[in-house]
C-alpha cells in the first residue's frame, strides 16, 4: 500500500511540475513578444507627461542621477527612476511611490525656484473609480483638480494631505502616493543645490 501511495505522489508531482514549465515557457514568450511595445508605451506616456509639468515648447534633456538626489527623494518615501532639466529652468523628475493598489509612476516639474510647476501620472494601478480619480486630475472636495493643486506649492517634506493638500474623498491613499512622489521630487532637485 505504502508503494502505490509514493507512485501517485509521484505522478502527480511529475504532471505539475510538467504543467509548470510549460506555463513559465508561455509566460515567457508573450513577454519577449509585449516587452518593446509595452516599453514604446511607457517612453511615449513619459514624453507626454514631461509636456504636461513643463513650459509650452520647452526641451528636455535626461541628466545623470546624483546619489544626494536618489537618497533624498527615498528619504521622503519615493524612489528617483529619471531626472531630465528643462531648457526653460528648473527639472523634471520621474519619480515612483506607493498608492492603494500598487506603484504610481509619475513626472513632477519642479521650476528653478523650487515650485512644482505640475504633476502627470506616466502609470498606476490603482482602482477603477477610486484611486483612478485622483490619476484623472478630477476635483477634490474643494473642487480643484486634485493634480492641479500642487502647482506653486515648494518645501520637500512640507506637503501633507490633510494640511496642505487636499485629498479626493474615498481616495486619500491614492492622493497620499501622490504627494509622497511630489515631495521626493522637491527633495531630488532641492539635493542639487
Amino acid at each position: 500500500m505504502k508503494n502505490l501511495n509514493a507512485k501517485f505522489v509521484l505522478k502527480v508531482a511529475g504532471t505539475l511540475t510538467a504543467i509548470a514549465l510549460v506555463v513559465a515557457a508561455l509566460l515567457g514568450l508573450v513577454n519577449y513578444v509585449t516587452y518593446e511595445k509595452i516599453q514604446e508605451h511607457l517612453r511615449e506616456s513619459t514624453m507626454q507627461a514631461l509636456a504636461a509639468v513643463t513650459p509650452e515648447g520647452s526641451t528636455c534633456e535626461s541628466v545623470e542621477i546624483t546619489d544626494a538626489a536618489r537618497d533624498a527623494a527615498s528619504a521622503q518615501g519615493g524612489k528617483l527612476i529619471e531626472m531630465y532639466t528643462v531648457d526653460a529652468g528648473g527639472y523634471a523628475c520621474k519619480v515612483e511611490a506607493s498608492g492603494s493598489q500598487g506603484i504610481i509612476q509619475m513626472i513632477v516639474g519642479v521650476d528653478a525656484d523650487g515650485a512644482i510647476t505640475g504633476v502627470s501620472v506616466v502609470s498606476n494601478a490603482e482602482t477603477s473609480g477610486i484611486g483612478s480619480k485622483v490619476m484623472d486630475n478630477l476635483p477634490n472636495a474643494a473642487g480643484v483638480p486634485v493634480l492641479d493643486q500642487f502647482k506653486g506649492m515648494s518645501g520637500a517634506g512640507t506637503l501633507e494631505v490633510g494640511k496642505t493638500v487636499t485629498a479626493i474623498t474615498g481616495a486619500t491613499v491614492s492622493t497620499k502616493g501622490i504627494t509622497m512622489g511630489a515631495n521626493a521630487a522637491l527633495a531630488a532637485v532641492a539635493a542639487l543645490g
